[in-house]
Formats: structure tokens, C-alpha cells, sequence
């Protein structure tokens, strides 16, 4: 870094810094700095010190010098400060400590580390560094380790028990094997005990819960930072030796005020709490006053870098030192301005340096200087000092450019040139589990049986008949009928999914009505599957217009976005530009929640077509949504020669003239617009491509209209609601799909509160977001009294503008309000669940949900999405009436949104009822009955083989199970896996095995989080695979009666009837067969060998092979 900080050594205020900065505490003041600028002299400044604590005055300031600072040094870390108003709610998420605590750990490890923070960081009670020490755990491979004892710590510690690790902060125990997700890992770790000794250490998938590496050791974090048990708290800043630490404070007047505000709120919260008869005895409820932390911080040596003199009380100023800085000037886009700027520059003698975001950009920047003639280079490290007159480009960040005029030193921002930007960077976040199975089965839930039809499931029953135990799955049917499903044969179940909340109709057991309703399903399935094909066929004749490859503006267009592209998202780019540039016409379907970057491959696609002269129709549901499309298409294409027009109600009738005579006559070359844009006055020169955002809300006719102006035209469709994987799986072969499933980096995770009602808590939430310059949604439910609770919110805030918006509302009024609330002039809206669908306003960073409890956890899914967009932590508060906590239902579903806080199961069936939303839309009304009457799997299925035998891949055989009955006992004990739901979710996972390949897997997978087999599972899986083999024979069933085995076969068996003559005269007696429509093999068991029917299938099988 010594390009940065060696020009530095010629000040003499900085050597004289550098000097005696530890010579005594107290503060030394720094005046005269500028923004970025104090980072690179607090880096210059902090060698030779082991510990850097950077205190700012607001969490954006911190923020933003963790970015820069992190660039010089990798080793430092952002300690947030902790939630002062907040700590009571029932339920929080673990966001926090966990950031916080890998600050902590960073510091205990004793490596030399910088810290950045904001003076509230200082001000909450922590547990002695000691403390926290002795509550870290540490497991070594073949130590001893008693599983009670440990489950004891852990909870003590702070860690949750779950049946099943999905989030961090959580644990749990099965037999002798242990699943800890530490708070401060990437991923979560397995430990296996042989006995009390510790057999082996492991990280495993969230997702698949399959193991992933060895590890040697583990050590464990605690999950709760705060005194406990009548510990003495301590501040932060006590972590710090003061002879090994120096302070950095930034603008430390603001420190102080900042400091003061947040004391002058938090008592203020206190007494009204009081007043409403709340209890504060609790440790997490006290903070430092700013005196004592102020006292605190004059214990050690500090620097405060300030733009102006002024004075601060509290800080005990030592010395003062004056140094020239200044910012460098904003260029705007304009590489004009930049270049005479860098000429005049130059012949000053100046040394400038360019930082640029990525590698790519800093080598383009010093090329395009040189077509500039301006002798530029790029330099891979920062190591190298510029001299006088020189330019170089190089990899770096800061967020603004500086100078310091006295030594002819320049840094220049890629923001100073092309305007603020987002810097890429990607993190693995948790994101909970996909969903993977449905299959997660309660009893009383709606089964639906292959043959039988809707029942209900009652659980798994053991049943033992002469000695032989096995488990059955019984499911209910209507008029009192049950069946008991052997769990090998499982599946034949699938969970029933509608699309309603209605509860479906019961069949009969032996009634006719499931295969009337089965082939009803299957005929309009059908039906539909043909419509596809054939339009696809059509499409797929075509000719189409082809696209050249990518040019170098379409690569630099690219680079220019300000995020890091999610892997689904660069694979959607990739299938959209093979369409464009294939002889094909394109039809493309993109699929992925809100803020998944759909509209950036919409944007490429629209750049890539505009290039080659051809036009663009994006076509939009709301008037707002146009709005902001074609202001993000504005500011990404600023700089191009492509003209953008947009036609709304928000443009007057002049300017939509003028919009329409610039698209027929090929001036502009993309138009975006509502509905509008399909009237009859809109013309273009030459269409190439159209995309259609949210297809599902434009009406029948519009949708003709469409229809009429795509022919031969490419298209591309976006839609938000999720649709299912399944779904995609069956319609992949007559619809191009591209699937968006990653949520894009720096969404901050939501910190989510579950609590009581209480206005006091509202009004703190509501202060705290707009005190940070943010706006809030606030959701009430109820359109009926919609106004009162605006005026009562507006009177609990009464400096905020409160407004509010529910759908009865016309459609004009709904866009006016909602415009305001974009543009910032609201702060406080008040609203029904109108906000679900499609917008996106960074701003709005704190959402407060009353009535929580009434919601489906797909409303809440989407609603908590609807905050979190920008780069500030968000807040989500979900509210419950006071004192209603009596019915055990809120109770269980209060507990299913905790779930929902940490991305566990919960957050499954929210996705799943959406994906359910978004097929039906997919598919239209008609087939949503159909897909009622069968449950979603079994019309998946359906589909699946009409398309499969519509393309003629698969012959239609006719379909046959085959079912197995012997005497041994094959299931899963208690003792091994004691928790229903787990036992029946692999119970449905061991029944699909097909291969040898599978069987090994599964029984890997079984090893790995249950330990290993019991001899009745290790038959299980035996049984499953010999059916399997006996499948593909062509075997019916197979079956042990009296002693005797019987194979059954179909009337056209899949074997060689040559070996089975064989077999016959080989064995003489012992094998018997009986010929006729259903052929059958009997196999009489010699004297010991009855005891091992699967030893004698096996054998029987082997010979009818070879």
C-alpha cells in the first residue's frame, strides 16, 4: 500500500504524528481532513499498533470506512452496536450477535486486528472479555465429551435446540451424534461419538444435512453476548489493553452528539416503559452513559480526525495538528472533463492514482487514457510510489477522491468519475433450505394414494404379525374405510397440495370416483400439453431474426452493473442471448422472486437487440412500475447512443406525442409503458424484441393483442411469483424457462422481532427508521378503519407525514400516493397488504406488521421482502394483539413465524404456497380445478407423461407396482431416529431407491446423520432394492406363504424364458412353474434356508439374468 500512504512521509505534521501518537493518552486533533482520506491516514497511522479501533458517529460512516478500510487490511471487521430498544421482544433474529460476535472472537484470538464501530458499539453492557473466554468451547477429535452435559452448555450459551439444524445459534441431538450450527462459522458441524469419545468432527450441508469435510477440532462461540447471572458488564471498549490500542475517532464532535441522542432516546424509551408498567430489571437493559464512555476513552491514546477546529467537550484534546486536504471534484460521467483535469495535472507535476472496482475497468481506464494521449499504466499491487507526472491506474476502493494540494498528491474514485456506485462483492449468506420435499408429513394431513385417491394420513402404526414387526402408513378414506400402506411402497403416497386453503374432497375406498376425476385430469392435461406443443412447434419453425455475438459495448455495458450477477442469473443471460442469436424465435419464461435481477437480464437482452437496430416494447402492469423501469433503464444506459421513451399516464399528451413519432420513425429505439402501449396509435419501424413483466396481471384482451404483435417477434416474459421446480421439470420440454432461485447479494438479512402490540414500540420503530433518513410501511389489514389507525399512528409521530393506501382506493390516487412515497416526501405509510406485489423502494427499510398472527406465512414471506433492499440493515416487526396469547392456535402459529424469523421450515410452506400461486397463473383457471381435484403432484405426473408421449420419447407401457411381503422385520426403529416426521420423510426417500448407486447413497446418508445402521434398517433397504430389481423383471408381487416363496409375474414378463428352463431342470423340486394369465414361480426353501427369503430371491434372480 505504500502508493497510497508513502507520499504521507513528506508531511511534517505526519512524522510528528507518527511520533507521538502513543507518547501519552488524550486526544490528538487532526483538522483539515476530507471523507476518504481519513481512512488512508488512519491506516498510515495505525503501524506498529496492535489493536485499531475506529469509532464513527453513524452506522452508514462506519460502513462505509469497514468498505475502504478493509481494501488495506483484510483483517478487520464492523462490530455493530446492539439494539437498545428492541431487547424485550419474544423472538429476535440472530443477525446481530452473530456480527458481533465474530468482532469479539477476532479480538480474543489476540492476532493484531482493526475494529470499526459506532460510539453506541461502546455503550451496551458486555460480559467480561474473561467471560466470554471461558464460555467458548473447544471439541478435539478422540477427546471425551458426555452428550447431557453438552446440550446443557450449549443452551446455557445461548444456542437453540431444534430436531434439525437449519440456522445458525442452533443445535441438536440425535443418539450419539451432535449437529451444532457455531455462530460464527460459514457452515454447520456434525460430531459423532463413539461412547463418550468423540469419533470424528465434520461440517455438513444446511441443505442435504450430508456431511462435507473432517475437521480436526471445532471451537464454539457463545450466542449471547450480555452479562449473565449477576456478572458485572463491562463496555466493548474494555477489550482493549490501552498500551497495545489506538483510537481513531472520526469527526468527534458528531461522536459525542451521537452518543448523546442515543442516551437522550433510550431513557426516554425507559421512563415511558415505566410508565406503562413495564418491568427494567433486566442486565440487557442498562447502556454506559456517554460521560463514562467519553472517561473511558481518555484512558487512551487517540487521534480524532475532524474537517473543523471545533471544540469538544468530554474529549481531552493533547495536541493539534493542521493538515491541507481537500475533495477532489465530481466529473459526472464526463471523461472529457477527467481527462483535462489529469493533463493539467500532469504538467503540475502531480503523482495521481486512479482506484477502480475491478482488475478489468483499472486496465480499460489506463488504455482509454491513452487514447486520450495521456501516458498512463496499471499496476497490480500498491507497492509501487508514483512519481512526480505520472498516472496510474490500479485495483482499489474508496468511496470518494482526495488531494493533498502541499504535496502534488492526487486519489481519484471511480465514483468521482462515473458517478456513486455499488461496489461487487460477494458473501455466502444462509439463506435457509430450499424446499426439497414436501413430504414433511403430519398426521391429519391430505395424502393422496396413487390408486386410492385423497385420504387422510393417520401416522405410522406398528404391526406384528407371528413375531415379524413392520410399519404401515395409515391413511383414512371417506365412510370410515382405511388402508395401511407398507412403508415400502411409500412411494405410492404423495402429500395432497391444492391450491386453496379449502380442505379437498374425500375419496372412497373401491369407489369409482378417483378414476373418474384422475381421467378427467388427464384428458384436459392433455389437451393443454397439445395446445403447447404445437405452439411451440410452431415458434420453432419460424425464422426468426439472428443476432451477431456479443460486441465490446455489449461486454462493457455488462461490467457496468454494480452488483456481483448471481450464478442463476448469468445462466439466464447465457440462454437468452443462444435464443437470440439462433435462426429460432424466441419465447423465454423468467422466473424469481422481486429484487432477483430479472430486469437486468431484460436490460441486456434490450441493449444486445438495440445494437443492431432493432426495437424493444417493454410492456408493464402499473403505471409506477413503468416509472421506475425506465428510470433504471435510464441510468444504465446513460452514455450510449440509445433512446428511451416511456408512455404513461404520467407523461402529458405532448410528450407522449412526441414519444410515438420517435418510435415510427426508428429514432428511439426502446419503448417502455402499461397497456398503452398496445393501443392502436403506437407503431414501430422495426420490433425485434418485446418483454412482458408479470404477465399474469394483464386481462384476456390485451393478451390477444399481444399475441397479434409478437408474431415472428422474439419475446421474453418476467414473472415474480416463484413457480415450482416440478412444474418446470414437466413443462421443460415445450416451454424455455430460466429459473432465478438465488437471492442476490447485499439484500441484508431482515432483523425480525415478534412482540406484543404496544404503541410505545411503535413509535421507538417508527423514530429510528425515519431518524436514519428511511421511510416505513406500516400494515394494517383492515380497509374499514384504515383512516383512524393513520391517525392514530400520526399521533404517536406527530412530526412525520403519515399517509395511507388500501386497494378500494382508485387506481389514480393509489399511483399519486404511491409516487410521493417513492420520491421520499412520505414517510409513514399506512397500508393493506397492497404492497405485496412488485414494488421496489430501497428507502423503505423498517416494515411494521399488525395483527401478525392472522397472516399466512407466504404473506409475511412476501411482505418482509418487500424491506431489506438496500444496504442497510432492516427491520421487520411483527405484532400480536396484547394479552392474547390464551388460544394455543396463535400460540403455534406465533411459533411457525419465529421458524419463518431464521429461514426454517416455515419458510418452506411460504414458498410452497406461493410456487402454488404461480402455477396456477402459469397454467390458467381452467386447469386449476383439475389440479384440485388430483393434488399438484399427481398433475405434475400427469403432465409429465402426456408431453413425454407427445414427443414420442416414451412408449406408454402399461403401468404396474410391485408389492412385497416377507417375513422379516424391515423398518426404522424409535431408538434410532426418534422424531416422526424425519422417520417419514426417509421412510419416502428409502422407497424411491431404483439402483444399486442409490442404495449406497442412502445408506451413506443414513451413517452420516444417524449413525450406524440397526440390522432392521440395513433390511429395509435391502427389501427396497430386491423390489426394485423384481420391477424391472416384469414381477408383480412377491409374497411368503407357508413357508413357501411366490413370484407373481405380469403376462409378458421382462425375462429369457431359455434361462428360466434352465433354472427349472438346474433345480429339480425347488423351483415350481406355474403358467397361465398371471404366471407364477414358487420357490420351496430347503431345510434353514425359510429363515432368509431375500438370500433366495437374490439367488433365483442372479440365475434368470446371467
Amino acid at each position: 500500500m505504500q502508493g497510497l500512504i508513502g507520499p504521507l512521509k513528506e508531511l511534517a505534521e505526519f512524522e510528528e504524528l507518527c511520533k507521538n501518537k502513543k507518547k501519552d493518552v488524550g486526544m490528538i486533533r487532526v483538522c483539515g481532513c476530507v471523507n476518504s482520506q481519513k481512512s488512508h491516514m488512519m491506516y498510515a497511522l495505525g503501524d506498529g499498533c496492535k489493536y485499531k479501533v475506529i469509532a464513527c458517529s453513524s452506522e452508514t460512516k462506519a460502513k462505509q470506512i469497514y468498505e475502504e478500510y478493509r481494501f488495506l487490511d483484510s483483517n478487520t471487521y464492523l462490530y455493530p452496536a446492539k439494539d437498545f430498544l428492541f431487547y424485550q421482544a419474544d423472538i429476535r433474529s440472530k443477525e446481530l450477535v452473530k456480527q458481533r460476535m465474530e468482532g469479539i472472537q477476532a479480538v480474543l484470538s489476540g492476532e493484531p486486528v482493526t475494529v470499526v464501530t459506532s460510539l453506541d458499539g461502546f455503550m451496551d453492557h458486555l460480559a467480561p472479555k474473561e467471560s466470554i473466554a471461558e464460555k467458548v468451547l473447544k471439541i478435539q477429535n478422540d477427546s471425551i465429551l458426555k452428550l447431557d452435559e453438552m446440550a446443557e452448555k450449549l443452551s446455557v450459551i445461548g444456542y437453540d435446540r431444534e430436531v434439525q439444524v437449519e440456522g445458525p445459534g442452533q443445535f441438536a441431538v440425535r443418539g450419539g451424534i451432535l449437529d451444532i450450527y457455531p455462530l460464527t462459522e460459514e457452515l454447520p458441524v456434525r460430531i459423532e461419538l463413539w461412547g463418550d469419545e468423540v469419533d470424528s468432527i465434520r461440517t455438513f450441508d444446511v441443505e442435504s444435512q450430508r456431511s462435507i469435510e473432517n475437521l480436526m477440532d471445532i471451537v464454539i462461540y457463545p450466542a449471547v453476548e450480555f452479562p449473565q447471572n449477576g456478572e458485572k458488564g463491562v463496555s466493548f471498549l474494555d477489550y482493549f489493553p490501552p498500551e497495545d490500542t489506538i483510537l481513531f475517532l472520526d469527526e468527534p464532535v458528531r461522536l459525542v452528539e451521537r452518543g448523546q441522542n442515543i442516551e437522550d432516546e433510550f431513557m426516554e424509551a425507559q421512563k415511558k416503559r415505566l410508565e406503562s408498567g413495564y418491568d427494567l430489571e433486566e442486565e440487557e437493559a442498562k447502556i454506559f452513559p456517554v460521560t463514562e464512555i467519553l472517561k473511558k476513552i481518555n484512558c487512551y491514546s487517540s487521534i480524532g480526525f475532524c474537517a473543523l477546529g471545533m471544540k469538544c467537550k468530554g474529549l481531552e484534546v493533547r495536541e493539534s495538528y493542521e493538515i491541507q486536504a481537500k475533495s477532489v471534484n465530481p466529473y459526472n460521467n464526463s471523461f472529457e472533463m477527467l481527462t483535462q483535469d489529469l493533463k493539467r495535472l500532469k504538467r503540475n507535476g502531480y503523482r495521481v492514482i486512479l482506484l477502480s472496482g475491478s482488475r478489468t475497468r483499472a486496465k480499460r481506464l489506463a488504455e482509454d487514457l491513452r487514447d486520450y494521449n495521456l501516458s498512463s499504466y496499471y499496476s497490480e499491487d500498491l507497492d509501487r510510489e508514483v512519481k512526480p507526472g505520472e498516472i496510474m491506474t490500479a485495483y482499489g476502493y474508496i468511496a470518494e477522491g482526495y488531494e493533498y494540494p502541499m504535496l502534488k498528491f492526487t486519489v481519484i474514485a471511480e465514483s468521482d468519475i462515473f458517478g456513486k456506485r455499488k461496489k461487487k462483492k460477494k458473501r455466502k449468506t444462509y439463506e435457509g433450505r430450499k424446499i426439497q420435499s414436501f413430504s414433511e408429513l403430519k398426521p391429519g394431513d391430505y395424502v393422496v394414494h396413487e390408486n386410492h385417491g385423497v385420504g387422510v394420513y393417520q401416522g405410522i402404526e406398528k404391526i406384528v404379525v407371528d413375531k415379524i414387526s413392520k410399519d404401515y402408513m395409515k391413511i383414512s378414506y371417506r365412510d370410515g374405510g382405511s388402508l395401511f400402506v407398507p412403508v415400502n411402497q411409500m412411494d405410492m403416497v404423495q402429500k395432497y397440495i391444492g391450491t386453496g386453503s379449502a380442505a379437498p374432497k374425500l375419496n372412497k375406498l373401491g369407489g369409482q370416483d378417483w378414476a373418474k376425476a384422475k381421467a378427467k385430469a388427464r384428458k384436459a392435461v392433455q389437451i393443454m400439453a397439445e395446445d403447447l406443443v404445437a405452439l411451440y412447434a410452431k415458434r420453432a419453425a419460424a425464422q426468426g431474426f439472428v443476432y451477431g455475438a456479443d460486441t465490446v459495448w455489449q461486454q462493457e455495458f455488462e461490467e457496468s452493473f454494480p452488483y456481483e450477477e448471481t450464478d442463476d442469473q448469468l445462466n439466464a443471460i447465457e440462454d437468452v442471448k443462444k435464443d437470440m442469436e439462433s435462426s429460432k424465435v424466441m419465447d423465454r419464461l423468467i422466473c424469481g422472486d422481486v429484487g432477483y435481477g430479472k430486469t437486468e437480464v431484460a436490460i441486456r437482452a434490450a441493449f444486445k437487440a438495440a445494437q443492431e437496430g432493432k426495437q424493444v416494447a417493454f410492456l408493464v402492469p402499473t403505471t409506477i412500475l413503468a416509472q421506475q423501469h425506465y428510470n433504471t433503464f435510464t441510468q444504465r444506459m446513460a452514455g450510449y447512443p440509445v433512446h428511451i421513451e416511456l408512455l404513461s399516464r404520467f407523461r402529458t399528451p405532448k410528450q407522449q406525442k412526441e414519444s410515438l413519432q420517435n418510435i415510427e420513425k426508428g429514432y428511439s429505439e426502446i419503448l417502455i409503458g402499461t397497456h398503452r402501449i398496445l393501443s392502436k396509435d403506437v407503431k414501430f419501424k422495426n420490433l425485434g424484441l418485446i418483454i412482458v413483466d408479470e404477465e399474469q396481471r394483464f386481462g384476456v384482451a390485451h393478451k390477444e393483442k399481444l399475441k397479434a404483435l409478437r408474431e415472428n417477434v422474439d419475446v421474453l416474459t418476467l414473472s415474480a411469483t416463484p413457480i415450482p421446480r416440478t412444474l418446470h421439470m414437466s413443462l421443460a420440454g415445450i416451454r424455455d424457462m430460466s429459473l432465478l432461485e438465488e437471492p442476490p447479494q447485499e439484500r441484508h438479512p431482515v432483523q425480525t422481532y415478534v412482540m406484543e402490540n404496544n404503541p410505545e414500540f411503535i413509535r421507538e420503530a417508527i423514530h429510528r427508521e425515519i431518524s436514519r433518513g428511511g421511510q416505513v410501511y406500516y400494515l394494517y389489514n383492515r380497509v374499514e378503519s384504515i383512516s383512524e389507525e393513520a391517525f392514530r399512528v400520526q399521533r404517536l409521530v406527530p412530526d412525520a407525514n403519515v399517509t395511507y393506501a388500501h386497494g378500494q382506493m382508485s387506481e389514480r390516487e393509489l399511483e399519486r400516493i404511491m409516487g410521493d412515497f417513492i420520491s421520499g416526501e412520505i414517510d409513514v405509510l399506512v397500508c393493506t397488504t397492497i404492497i405485496e406485489t412488485g414494488m421496489d423502494i430501497s428507502n423503505a427499510n423498517t416494515i411494521i406488521i399488525q395483527d401478525a398472527d392472522r397472516m399466512g406465512l407466504s404473506q409475511l414471506y412476501q411482505l418482509r421482502g418487500r424491506v431489506g433492499r438496500s444496504n442497510r440493515i432492516a427491520y421487520a416487526y411483527l405484532m400480536y394483539k396484547r394479552d392474547k396469547m390464551l388460544r394455543e392456535a396463535a400460540e403455534k402459529r406465533l411459533q411457525t413465524i419465529r421458524e419463518f424469523t431464521e429461514f426454517g421450515s416455515g419458510f418452506k410452506i411460504a414458498m410452497r404456497d406461493l410456487e402454488i400461486r404461480g402455477a396456477g397463473n402459469l397454467l390458467g383457471a381452467e386447469q386449476h380445478g383439475h389440479m384440485e381435484a388430483v393434488g399438484y403432484d399427481m398433475y405434475c405426473r400427469l403432465l409429465e407423461e402426456e408431453v413425454q408421449s407427445l414427443k414420442g420419447d416414451a412408449p406408454k407401457e402399461e403401468k404396474f407396482e410391485t408389492s412385497i411381503d416377507l417375513n422379516i422385520s424391515a423398518f426404522i426403529p424409535d431408538f434410532y431416529i426418534k422424531n416422526q416426521e424425519q422417520r417419514m420423510e426417509l421412510y419416502k426417500k428409502i422407497a424411491g431407491i431404483r439402483t444399486m448407486e442409490e442404495y449406497y447413497d442412502m445408506q451413506e446418508e443414513l451413517e452420516d446423520r444417524y449413525g450406524d445402521l440397526p440390522k432392521s434398517v440395513q433390511l429395509l433397504l435391502e427389501v427396497v432394492l430386491v423390489k426394485a430389481e423384481a420391477h424391472e423383471m416384469g414381477i408383480r408381487a412377491i409374497s411368503q406363504k407357508h413357508g413357501n416363496l411366490l413370484l407373481e409375474f405380469q403376462p409378458q414378463p421382462n425375462i429369457d424364458p431359455q434361462k428360466l428352463m434352465q433354472l427349472l431342470a438346474k433345480e429339480k423340486g425347488k423351483y415350481l412353474f406355474t403358467a397361465g394369465a398371471n404366471p407364477y414361480l414358487t420357490i420351496k426353501p430347503a431345510r434353514g434356508e425359510g429363515e432368509k427369503p431375500l438370500e433366495l430371491i437374490k439367488k433365483c434372480f442372479e440365475a434368470l439374468k446371467d
